[in-house]
């Protein structure tokens, strides 16, 4: 479900766009820019309901130099999420869940900033330890943390909108736990969406992305 830090977010960037000149807003961090969503080969398309979802890992380190973070390195692999609305009403997906699916059936949901966090700081980081003259005992430091990192990537990142207009794409990253899934995660596993809704409220059917499409379009390059 869009968590209530994404709605906040969402209407402090909407709010930040009217208020702010551009330079200010654009960041020297930026990922390749989204396309339309039935242009990727993970996609899950539904004609009548005009609307397309696709998905794409960032699965590799070379793609996904523009974070702060190593999210890899800790068993968080970023998936763009990518929404085309191609009918002549918006789409809400304020109340949306975007589960990761493994190829077991564990359904993971996406990771918070916190979750992160403390993967970070509790993996390989100790701190620093600083001896003094006996009998003091030596000074433990705190492990430093890349707390500020991430919640400047999520910031900037994040799925968060909440709604996609007519003729619209929206995109952003959602970060999944794949730590334990095995060397390759994305096999055989699939996210999916649930809770689309229309202007009128009406559930849209839910969306599954299988992410071997992608693997398969990966290979045949």
């Amino acid at each position: 479900m869009i968590s209530l830090r994404q709605i906040l977010r969402s209407s402090v960037l909407a709010l930040g766009v009217l208020l702010l000149p551009a330079p200010i807003i654009a960041g020297s961090h930026k990922p390749p820019a989204p396309k339309d969503a039935t242009t990727y080969p993970a996609v899950d398309i539904h004609p009548q309901e005009l609307v397309a979802v696709a998905a794409e890992p960032f699965e590799t380190k070379d793609k996904t130099t523009f974070f702060r973070v190593d999210y890899l390195k800790y068993g968080f692999m970023p998936i763009r999420i990518i929404v085309t609305n191609n009918g002549e009403r918006p789409i809400s997906l304020k109340d949306a869940r975007i589960d990761f699916i493994s190829a077991n059936g564990d359904k993971i949901p996406a990771a918070e900033p916190e979750d992160i966090e403390r993967r970070t700081t509790n993996i390989g980081n100790t701190g620093r330890t600083i001896p003094l003259p006996f009998p003091l005992p030596p000074i433990h430091e705190k492990p430093k943390s890349d707390e500020k990192k991430i919640n400047q990537d999520f910031d900037e990142f994040e799925y968060g909108a909440l709604a996609v207009e007519p003729h619209t794409t929206r995109a952003g990253f959602l970060f999944y736990d794949v730590r334990g899934l095995g060397s390759d995660p994305l096999k055989g596993a699939k996210l999916e969406l649930r809770e689309l809704r229309n202007s009128d409220g009406k559930e849209l059917f839910y969306f599954e992305i299988p992410f071997d499409k992608y693997l398969g379009a990966s290979t045949a390059q």
